[in-house]
Order: structure tokens, then C-alpha cells, then sequence
């Protein structure tokens, strides 16, 4: 009988006997995120080579997609980790143990004044901007601050000068102030420490963006255009969080209230334009997302049949406007049939009873979305649903998967944030 060799325990194995150059050649292909978080997790040897910030790089840029880890709401609830069983659930539940997103490591401003709110998240980056209260004199456009949530390290976005506002805007400008938001601009290639953003706002005649680049440290001008030029009318009483924004091919695209057109701003040449829509979409919510392959892939939610979207996918930005494009009905499992003569339709049901929903966000190929029930109440401005989660719809399988629970129902703004591991992200601030 052959002797038992005893169990060497807490100490790793030897190092593999293939040369290192081989064994980062391997790990360097393993396809998602998730799999290599995996792989890392065999022995502190693959842990090392993966965390080294040469290979970080690398494999971000073989591998481009980020893990979807969780969503920031500023509406006072912090941040919504992906729960089980979604894929990312574990490494979510690992990050946000290391992240800080409590914001108080932020420059203090006095309370009553306002408080400081998530606009968008990149690259393990946060925007986030101080949101006047109703009761403060907009005498200036809004603060911003770029935060990394794991360092805790954060800058100070210099204020736009009036010498640029100015000129836009005219005298008056600070009656823009109100509508003023900013998001990222993920269409450039920079280095790890470099990032645009871009600020924006509108009001009765006019919309106008700006644009800070970190290489100068500088905002410039970026452009304007009038509702009148492009066929639009502006809807007053419509709040910044009432313009959430979609991304594709390099352009950001917002459904104009009250019309029936979207707006677009086109980043590389810096021009608003219109986007014509289908008729009669006057008081739909409508997202733009990248399909693959430069096609379109648009989600329309009726706002007099809450508890469906339409899909389809257009092959160009003309086809937008078709209303004759085969479509794809994205159904609650309550909501019945839809009966419509005109549509050839394919029903995928999410796993939840919820009657009704509603898009909240739109990046990185997903579409975000509330699921609830019919019965709700508003707090303090702030919708609320009881027994309410969101869902993410990934655009290129159809796929709607639970994401969370919303705590409480809250569903105001929210963004959506994607990244790594905490030992697999890179320092960004």
C-alpha cells in the first residue's frame, strides 16, 4: 500500500514550469473579465502577473469590455451592487468592499446649499457634480469633480469661464445654470490619465455644449444651435434628469421631449443636429444604442403601454425615422398579448412579475430598466415603487436579466458602472 503523502496547507503551489512569457500569453486570452478574475484566483503566481499594470493594459485593450458591477443612484441610496445569480455578482460584492462611494471624501459645501450628485461613470471614473438646492440663486454653473472610488483620489474641474459662456449664451446666461449637466466623452483614445468631458445645457431658444479636455486642463467652446434651426420646440419644467442621454458611433443622442425628433450631438465635429423618429412618438421614451456592425438598435417605450417595449435594429441613422421596420416586443410576463396587425414580433419574457416598466439609463450595449408595479407614490420629488428592481437588456442577444433590487424602489437618475476587480484597475486620479 503506497504511503499517504501529508497536505501542505496554506502555502501555494510551486510555480508552473512554463516560462512566464508563455503563461501571460495565455492568461492575456482568456476572453471576459470574469474568467480571468477566475484564473487569478488559482495561485498568488497568476495573481501577481495579472494585477501587473503592464498586463492590465494590455488586456484592456485586447479586451475592451468592462464587467458590469453595479449602479449609482444619486437619489440617496449609494451604490446597488449586482446581486445573484447575475454572472458579476462576486466580483461586484468584491469591489464595492474596497470602493468608496459615499462622496464624503468630497470638498465640503455647506448642506443647505445642495449636494453633491453622480452624472456619469468611465473607466473607473466618476463625474459627479453639485446640484444647486431649489431654494439657491444660480449665479454660476454647477461644480464638478472627477473621483476615483477606490483611491479616493478626486479633481477639481476649473469653472467654465464667463469669457466662453458668455458669448454662447448672452447676458443672461445664468439662466442656464439650471439645466446644465456633463457626462464623459468616451469617443477619444487617451491615456490612462487623460479624459474629456463634456458639459451641456438649454433653454427656451437655444442648446449649447462645452468641452474640458485634462491634457490643457481647460474648458473651450464648443457649439450651439436653436431649436428653430433644427425643427424643434422646447418643452419648459423639464428637469437635466429628463434628458437622459444615449451613445453611438461617436455621437450622443437625447429623445427631445414633447417632439418628434431626437437631438444629436456629433462629439468628433462638434454639431447639434436632428433625428427624425416615426410619427406620433411625441410621448415616447426612446434609446439609441450601438447594434454591431454600424446598425442602430432602438428601444421605444409607450408611455400608454408601460408594460412593453418595441426593439428593432436599423442598418443607418436614416432608417431611424422607418416605421415600417420589423420590430421585436419585449414583454412582462402580466402584460398579455400585444395585439398589433402591423408589427411581426418576438416575445422575450424577463423573470419578474412587475407590469410595467420603464427605461432609466442606457450604456455600454445594455439598456437599463425599472420593472414595478402599477401602484406607486412620489416622495419628496422622487418616484417610488414598491417591490421595484431593475433589469439590464443587453442589445445584441435580447437578453433581460434581473440586475438588483432598487431598496426601496427609488428610481431616479441612475448610472450605470463598469470595471474591474479592485487589484486588476488601474490608479485613475
Amino acid at each position: 500500500m503506497g504511503q499517504v503523502q501529508p497536505v501542505l496547507r496554506g502555502r501555494d503551489p510551486p510555480a508552473p514550469s512554463l516560462p512566464e512569457p508563455l503563461i501571460e500569453e495565455i492568461l492575456v486570452r482568456i476572453a471576459t473579465p470574469r474568467d480571468l478574475v477566475r484564473a487569478s484566483a488559482a495561485c498568488t503566481y497568476f495573481r501577481r502577473l495579472v494585477a501587473n499594470d503592464s498586463f492590465i493594459r494590455r488586456y484592456r485593450t485586447l479586451h475592451p469590455s468592462q464587467l458590469l458591477l453595479g449602479i449609482l443612484s444619486p437619489a440617496a441610496v449609494g451604490f446597488l451592487q449586482a446581486e445573484a445569480p447575475n454572472p458579476n455578482a462576486s466580483v461586484a460584492k468584491a469591489f464595492d468592499r474596497k470602493a468608496v462611494f459615499s462622496l464624503d471624501y468630497l470638498p465640503p459645501r455647506e448642506p443647505s446649499s445642495g449636494d453633491w450628485s453622480p452624472r456619469d461613470a468611465r473607466d473607473g471614473r466618476l463625474l459627479i457634480m453639485f446640484l444647486l438646492s431649489e431654494e439657491a440663486d444660480f449665479t454660476t454653473l454647477p461644480e464638478l469633480v472627477v473621483a476615483d472610488p477606490l483611491t479616493r483620489g478626486c479633481t477639481m474641474l476649473p469653472p467654465i469661464p464667463e469669457s466662453i459662456v458668455a458669448p454662447f449664451l448672452g447676458a443672461d446666461w445664468c439662466v442656464f445654470a439650471e439645466n446644465f449637466d456633463a457626462f464623459f466623452d468616451p469617443s477619444g483614445d487617451y491615456e490612462d490619465a487623460h479624459f474629456r468631458v463634456i458639459g451641456w445645457t438649454r433653454h427656451r431658444t437655444l442648446a449649447v455644449a462645452f468641452v474640458y479636455s485634462s491634457h490643457s486642463g481647460t474648458w473651450t467652446a464648443g457649439t450651439r444651435a436653436f431649436w428653430s434651426d433644427l425643427g424643434l420646440h422646447y418643452e419648459y419644467g423639464m428637469t437635466p434628469d429628463d434628458w437622459w442621454l444615449s451613445y453611438a458611433y461617436g455621437c450622443f443622442y437625447w429623445k427631445v421631449p414633447g417632439n418628434n425628433k431626437l437631438l444629436k450631438l456629433d462629439v468628433n465635429r462638434m454639431e447639434f443636429s436632428a433625428v427624425g423618429l416615426p410619427p406620433n412618438h411625441e410621448l415616447r421614451e426612446v434609446a439609441v444604442a450601438e447594434a454591431g456592425e454600424g446598425r442602430f438598435g432602438i428601444v421605444i417605450r409607450h408611455r400608454d403601454r408601460p408594460e412593453y417595449l418595441r426593439y428593432s435594429i436599423r442598418q443607418n441613422e436614416g432608417e431611424i425615422s422607418n416605421e415600417h421596420l420589423m420590430e421585436t416586443a419585449i414583454m412582462l410576463p402580466s402584460a398579455g398579448e400585444i395585439c398589433n396587425e402591423h408589427l411581426m414580433e418576438t416575445t422575450i419574457l424577463p423573470p419578474s412579475a412587475y407590469d410595467k416598466c420603464r427605461i432609466v439609463a442606457v450604456a455600454e450595449g445594455y439598456i437599463f430598466l425599472l420593472g414595478y408595479q402599477s401602484l406607486s407614490r412620489r416622495t419628496r420629488g422622487v418616484c417610488t415603487r414598491e417591490s421595484s428592481a431593475f433589469y439590464t437588456l443587453e442589445i445584441k442577444t435580447l437578453k433581460v436579466e434581473r440586475f438588483c433590487w432598487t431598496r426601496g424602489g427609488l428610481c431616479g437618475r441612475i448610472v450605470p458602472y463598469f470595471g474591474f476587480p479592485p487589484f486588476m484597475s488601474l490608479r485613475r486620479i
